[in-house]
């Protein structure tokens, strides 16, 4: 490998190191109503985001305070040397994208049939630290 080519895989590995993820998959819950949790916790430090999703009364916020809880051992994890409080950890990107959709018939007047979507989603969340050099 050349000294180039070394250098800037060294620094992409260092970059990764201030990140971590979690990801949450076929999660039966509708992606609009998770995107409505979701929307509260962007952008906040981790133990705001925590402290927003356990007191939150939805069902949604119970399963990404598990994740978020998740994506920050999984940071602990890269650095085990450097301490949660210290780093700063905020929630840096939080996706929610539709999953698969389990279709069922319910019976209609006359006949008919309505078909009943039951959606699912699946949650992307990034955790990441901040080393001053963000404003």
């Amino acid at each position: 490998m050349g000294s180039r080519k070394k250098q800037m895989a060294d620094t992409i590995k260092e970059a990764k190191k201030q990140i971590a993820f979690a990801k949450l998959n076929n999660c039966p819950t509708s992606p609009r109503k998770m995107r409505l949790v979701a929307d509260l916790v962007r952008g906040e430090r981790v133990e705001k985001a925590l402290n927003i999703l356990k007191f939150n009364q939805k069902e949604a916020s119970a399963r990404l305070e598990k994740l978020l809880l998740s994506a920050i051992a999984n940071w602990q994890a890269k650095n085990e040397e450097a301490d949660v409080e210290s780093a700063e950890l905020f929630v840096k990107e939080i996706r929610v994208d539709g999953g698969s959709m389990l279709k069922r018939l319910r019976p209609a007047p006359q006949g008919r049939a309505h078909r009943i979507r039951k959606r699912s989603n699946h949650v992307t969340l990034v955790v990441g630290a901040n080393n001053n050099t963000q404003s």
